[in-house]
């Protein structure tokens, strides 16, 4: 089932600029996290260089492109989300000229390469809040600085809460306050004033010009606030997004800088895409910020979320695959990323965690659109619940009544080699500690091994673009059929996928031929005995 990826990747990005234009529509889109994924000079974290040198890795897998979060200079109070200057790569990373090659490297693979950009917030060291501090005239216009409200203006302006945890304001020594809806070291931008537009459209078209194919867009729905900054009127605030309305998140205002993106994007002309991290109430609102005038993705987080149940998976799918269709956009699918638990440990955790994780995969790979990859769930790494505090680096770990802070446990440095720690991460350590045993999930370990979920992936992907039913959206419509007590099946042309929930196996009538499972399958032909917690795909 092997044959050559790189040529076929090469022959189809020489296609023509019709069919590149579409290329994200089906794409798998494999995320690295930089700092976390091969250090190449021996200071024990991830670079540029290393990221190049393990392309091929990459390439093997299947991947159609690579997202990389945030490499420009940064204090790193946050990962790298606090972004002190947009055009130059931290020392940390690396070089410009780094930067160049591996875009170069990545196409010279047959992948393309998206960025990160981050336009909600800069870092405290940006030189313009750096100007806005010293108290430089119309400087704070670009930024939501504020008076206090009480006595001397010693409360904040409203009752909004950082997302990390605390409140969303921090007041500066000459008493006014400046909003942050994430660290105090990322002021949030004001986008009502017509620079910081104007910034951000040249930052782009900078990266467009080395040649990337994209952005992913951190708080995509973020950007915009309500008119006047109304009190929300309750706390615990970090929870209601995604679910409620609020008036700092998924403002109507905010699909007007969109619009203007995707007329930059679309004016290089050979499929340039931008990626929504956006969080919506519904999935109707969020199936707006992929409308044919504005971003070409956008993150399904109510996949991500999804409780291993059935019905409530039919019914993400179901409201997913429908609220995209209404807009004429692929809906994309994702399990794991840099913010959240890892979904072997999600799922459970343990045996039982990995077989689902497992089986999610092939489910979300089976779906029609687009999935995204978050570098080392196809080694089925699990979270790493056992960090000393010590070590930890999320400022929400720091902080209180804010995201869980265990961000930290799904960035632990990767493992290559089956040696000891790093296990071939690189030559100096790793900036968060390794666990023990680590070297049995290496690439190096399960390489080879027909049944590591390395091999599962690879097999996964290389089928995903043979057989015309996986992955695209225009192969014909999802359609559900009747199935044993939590067993999801659905069937696409030629194609049919079969999902046992349940941690006993089920019989049932068979669906076809077996091509692929993320277990053991027994079927005779007629009847097929489905493994617990399992995924199947069938060919017919």
């Amino acid at each position: 089932m092997t044959h050559d990826l790189t040529a076929s990747r090469l022959a189809s990005a020489s296609s023509n600029a019709a069919a590149n234009s579409g290329w994200w529509r089906d794409a798998v889109i494999y995320q690295v996290y930089v700092r976390s994924f091969a250090d190449s000079d021996g200071d024990g974290v991830g670079d540029l260089r290393g990221v190049r040198t393990r392309l091929p890795h990459l390439a093997r897998l299947g991947v159609d492109a690579v997202w990389l979060t945030p490499f420009y200079v940064s204090p790193q109070a946050d990962g790298g989300y606090d972004v002190a200057d947009y055009r130059a790569v931290d020392p940390l990373f690396g070089d410009l000229a780094d930067a160049d090659d591996l875009v170069r490297a990545a196409h010279a693979l047959g992948l393309r390469v998206i960025v990160d950009v981050v336009p909600n917030h800069t870092s405290e060291e940006h030189v313009w809040f750096r100007a806005a501090l010293a108290g430089e005239p119309g400087a704070r216009e670009r930024y939501w600085f504020r008076p206090g409200r009480g006595a001397d203006g010693a409360e904040p302006p409203n009752d909004w809460e950082s997302v990390f945890g605390g409140p969303a304001w921090t007041r500066v020594p000459d008493g006014d306050w400046y909003l942050h809806l994430f660290a105090p070291e990322q002021p949030d931008l004001n986008w009502d004033h017509p620079e910081v537009a104007g910034e951000f459209a040249s930052v782009l078209r900078f990266w467009l010009d080395l040649g990337v194919d994209g952005f992913r867009v951190d708080v995509a729905h973020g950007m915009v606030k309500a008119p006047g900054l109304p009190d929300i009127g309750r706390g615990a605030q970090a929870t209601l997004i995604g679910t409620e309305p609020l008036p700092f998140f998924d403002q109507d205002a905010v699909h007007e800088i969109h619009r203007s993106w995707r007329l930059l994007l679309d004016s290089y002309g050979d499929g340039r895409i931008g990626v929504a991290e956006a969080w919506a109430p519904t999935s109707e609102r969020l199936a707006l910020y992929v409308r044919p005038d504005e971003l070409h993705q956008a993150f399904n987080f109510r996949f991500l979320n999804c409780p291993w149940d059935p019905a409530a998976m039919r019914t993400v799918i179901d409201e997913s695959l429908a609220a995209t269709a209404s807009v004429g956009a692929p809906t994309t699918w994702v399990l794991s990323n840099h913010d959240v638990v890892r979904h072997v440990t999600r799922y459970g955790g343990g045996e039982q965690g990995l077989a689902r994780a497992r089986a999610a995969a092939l489910l979300m790979l089976a779906l029609p659109g687009s999935a995204y990859v978050y570098q080392g769930e196809e080694l089925g790494l699990p979270e790493v619940t056992d960090l000393p505090d010590g070590a930890r680096q999320d400022p929400a770990f720091h902080r209180t009544a804010g995201q869980d802070g265990l961000r930290d446990g799904c960035r632990v440095p990767l493992p290559w080699s089956a040696d000891g720690a790093p296990y071939g991460f690189g030559e100096g350590g790793s900036w968060l500690p390794q666990p023990a045993g680590w070297g049995a999930l290496s690439v190096e370990a399960q390489t080879g091994d027909p049944h590591s979920t390395l091999e599962l992936y690879r097999a996964a992907l290389e089928l995903r673009r043979a057989l015309p039913g996986l992955g695209s959206p225009d192969a014909g419509p999802l359609g559900w059929l009747s199935a044993p007590e939590g067993v999801l099946l659905f069937s696409r042309p030629g194609f049919a996928c079969t999902l046992n929930t349940l941690d006993i196996p089920v019989e049932m009538p068979s669906p076809g031929r077996p091509v692929l499972s993320s277990a053991p399958v027994e079927t005779d032909g007629r009847t097929v005995l489905l493994p617990p917690d399992s995924c199947t795909w069938w060919a017919f």
